[in-house]
């Protein structure tokens, strides 16, 4: 049963495109240079904890209603589903419904519908929406941001911090930047010619596929396709609809016109099935599993010769990531670095370093302080400032993480030297977890697990060579490693070898935090297609550049000169 609701601009504050509210991106676009947003302290007393607390108090008490929204129109459906808390899994954070079919190409119909309009504004007014949206981010709507991304993510204050707030502002103006700066170009001119490029988008929908773990990943494969002029169906994770629901509104109270970017919560396969056969699929932007990706991809290829242009594929698939440590390492980065990579939010980053090769001769160092540490590190709500880490996201990441844990327990070639533990009976709790492996090709080393667990290699010095083939080989990842050595010889050496083995490499420093303008972040094999999220060329994959020749001359003879030679 389908349900439409009052029109969405009753339920926002909805903001028309005009040069009324316009930063006058029109006229210092040109001299425009974003910033990395600083990160806050939140410290006991300030006013940024006390605003922060009352938005955490106000979510935690309110089970929000999140529609689906297509144009300015919302809806619900009778088939309802719930966002609980996964550090808490009886409190109910938010109440959304699944998308049918029929919603889907409604949605369809007003982006393609609206596309028209939105792709025929001015880089300048498209820009000047989510510069806007960057702003009120900063301020008006930080502690949303924050408070919806802890409860319904399980991120602490800091990682809730440089995810849904600093990340997803520096997404928003470094992409507006980014974008002018790679449509600057302009082909060479001669004589009675006048050649010109237009930057167009792409005729048709993109549809933005959004996983649970980064808010800010959400904001960003949904907002830089429409930055470039095209229009999104955006289906989020069924686990952060709350935080990608706040995004989405203040997209709108920015300015965004109706049919843009359409919020629409489905079943995956249901959506993917939908976009998958339109003729008019522009493009897919996605985050999450290799299995889905690969099945998106299939669903395209078998219908190629339905689509108006050839879609777009974009993904980001994960990692099997590593930190590999040469004898010459300085031991307090190795250690810090690591438990910093492998246990913040729980492991369940796409960079978190999941193998650590140790050489003989530091490697109990290493492995004592490790241990050490994980001993004091504290588990729990994200709501107490001095738990390191909280539940992972739902029962079906639990029981797939506890599934290696138990293998490690029952295998004779590994060992567990710290944590282990896990309990679900009121959030979805694991320990961070210390796994000793001797089988260099045990799948605690191969695949990939998404939670607490760093499984801990010891390596002969002298059968290095094998060890490279081995990181460079033995997954079927390319997303992040990390290089720890003072020698410079070796890490020249390493990172020639494994230059394959990543799309993002780190040098004597830890597999994650990758910041917006600094290290453009994406990697290749399964891990994804590489196209360098936060970095200078992302938006021209939306693009669809139109060439036009002008001549101000008249057209001479048809005939060439040397067909006139006497």
């Amino acid at each position: 049963m389908l349900r439409r609701c009052k029109s969405v601009v009753g339920r926002l504050r909805h903001v028309k495109l005009s040069s009324t509210r316009s930063l006058s991106t029109s006229q210092c676009l040109h001299d425009y240079t974003a910033v990395n947003e600083p990160i806050r302290d939140y410290l006991p007393g300030s006013t940024d904890r006390e605003r922060l607390e009352k938005r955490l108090s106000y979510f935690s008490n309110t089970c929000s209603d999140v529609p689906i929204v297509i144009g300015d129109d919302v809806y619900t459906t009778s088939d309802v589903r719930h966002q609980v808390m996964p550090f808490d899994h009886q409190k109910k954070l938010a109440k959304f419904s699944y998308a049918d079919k029929a919603l889907i190409q409604k949605a369809i119909d007003v982006a393609v519908k609206a596309q028209r309009d939105w792709e025929r504004q001015s880089y300048e007014k498209r820009a000047d929406v989510f510069l806007r949206a960057a702003k009120l981010m900063q301020e008006e709507y930080r502690m949303d941001l924050m408070a919806t991304t802890m409860l319904g993510q399980a991120k602490t204050i800091i990682q809730a911090e440089i995810d849904s707030t600093c990340e997803l502002i520096d997404f928003l103006n470094f992409n507006v930047m980014f974008g002018h700066e790679a449509t600057k170009y302009q082909p060479i001119s001669l004589g009675s010619i006048t050649n010109t490029l237009s930057y167009r988008g792409m005729e048709g929908f993109w549809a933005s596929v959004t996983p649970f773990n980064f808010t800010a990943i959400g904001g960003n494969l949904s907002s830089a396709p429409a930055i470039a002029g095209n229009t999104v169906l955006w289906k989020p994770s069924d686990t952060a609809v709350l935080s990608n629901y706040t995004v989405f509104k203040i997209f709108r109270e920015a300015g965004l016109p109706p049919g843009v970017i359409n919020f629409v919560p489905a079943d995956g396969p249901v959506f993917g099935g939908a976009v998958t056969s339109s003729p008019h699929l522009a493009g897919v932007n996605f985050t999450g599993s290799v299995e889905t990706f690969e099945t998106l991809w299939k669903s395209i290829s078998a219908n190629l010769p339905n689509f108006r242009s050839f879609p777009r594929m974009i993904g980001e698939c994960g990692g099997k990531n590593y930190h590999l440590v040469h004898p010459s390492a300085d031991l307090d980065s190795v250690v810090n670095g690591t438990i910093m990579s492998a246990f913040e939010f729980g492991g369940q980053k796409c960079s978190a370093c999941s193998r650590l090769f140790l050489p003989q001769s530091c490697a109990q160092e290493v492995i004592d302080r490790l241990v050490a540490i994980q001993e004091v590190i504290k588990v729990g709500s994200p709501l107490l400032v001095e738990n390191y880490l909280s539940a992972v996201i739902d029962d079906k990441a639990f029981a797939r993480i506890k599934g290696y844990i138990d293998h490690a327990r029952s295998s004779e070639s590994c060992e567990i030297l710290a944590g282990g533990g896990y309990d679900d009976s009121k959030g979805y709790f694991i320990q961070p977890t210390i796994i000793l492996c001797k089988d260099p090709n045990d799948k605690l080393l191969t695949e990939e697990i998404f939670g607490p667990v760093l499984s801990i290699y010891v390596y002969d010095e002298k059968e290095v060579a094998d060890l490279l083939t081995r990181i460079d080989s033995n997954t079927r990842y390319g997303l992040t490693g990390s290089i720890y050595a003072k020698d410079s010889e070796v890490v020249d050496s390493w990172k020639d070898f494994l230059r394959f083995s990543a799309g993002n490499m780190y040098i004597n420093d830890k597999s994650t935090g990758s910041v917006v303008g600094q290290q453009p972040f994406g990697g290749a094999r399964k891990s994804g297609t590489n196209d360098k999220a936060g970095g200078p060329h992302y938006l021209l994959k939306f693009m669809s550049p139109l060439a036009i020749k002008t001549n101000s001359a008249t057209l001479g003879d048809w005939r060439y000169k040397y067909m006139t030679e006497k």
